[in-house]
């Protein structure tokens, strides 16, 4: 047997006392469980945000969702995974947010103007033609969110998380619990429906329906 699986065991064995300890009350005891683990959850972290300041910010919300749901947790499962999935869940909503926050911020973005009043760049593109093109762009859109909501559940977990939030099958895999097969052969079957479901929104397009 390896080394590694005995040390893994004594590092969940050592979770389970501190855990005990820390559910009745032991604030030291919850203290030790971060020291041991906030590594390998800020490095989660900063894997899915690349962004050390938002993986600091995970961390510490983490570790304070788990102080105040330790009471609920029953030890389904190790410590140390329940903890990385509670990291994964924040940076995933920190990653949408700051989607939305991107999208507004170039919505909101105005032309620049002369000190008279004029444009400062006259626009150069063919605005009859964008305009068809947004709307065609918005058609395609809805066929396909309409189709990424007809998937399975799992399914479209991991479309999304792949294809819309771009972690890695590793990360995926932390977050989810499956594994990378799985991951690869679901992942797999969501763009074949998602394709179809483009291939009849052009097709449609064609036929001039």
């Amino acid at each position: 047997m390896s080394q590694e699986a005995p040390q893994e065991e004594d590092r969940q064995e050592e979770d389970r006392r501190l855990l005990a300890r820390a559910q009745d009350g032991d604030v030291s005891a919850f203290e030790a469980l971060v020291g041991l683990h906030q590594d390998r959850v800020y490095g989660l972290a900063l894997r899915m945000t690349r962004s050390e300041a938002d993986a600091a910010e995970i961390t510490q919300d983490t570790f304070l969702s788990a102080y105040q749901h330790l009471k609920d947790f029953r030890g389904e499962a190790a410590f140390g995974s329940w903890v990385h999935r509670i990291a994964a869940n924040h940076a995933l909503m920190r990653l949408r947010h700051r989607r939305v926050a991107q999208a507004a911020e170039a919505e909101l973005q105005a032309p620049e103007f002369t000190e008279r009043g004029t444009l400062a760049d006259y626009p150069v593109t063919d605005w009859s033609r964008d305009a068809e093109e947004k709307a065609l762009d918005a058609e395609l859109g809805q066929a396909i969110q309409q189709a990424a909501d007809r998937l399975p559940e799992g399914y479209r977990e991991v479309f999304l998380l792949k294809d819309v939030d771009g972690l890695s099958y590793e990360q995926i895999a932390e977050v989810t619990g499956a594994s990378i097969p799985a991951i690869k052969s679901r992942l797999h079957r969501a763009r074949l429906a998602l394709r179809e479901a483009i291939d009849l929104f052009y097709n449609r397009d064609n036929r001039g329906v």
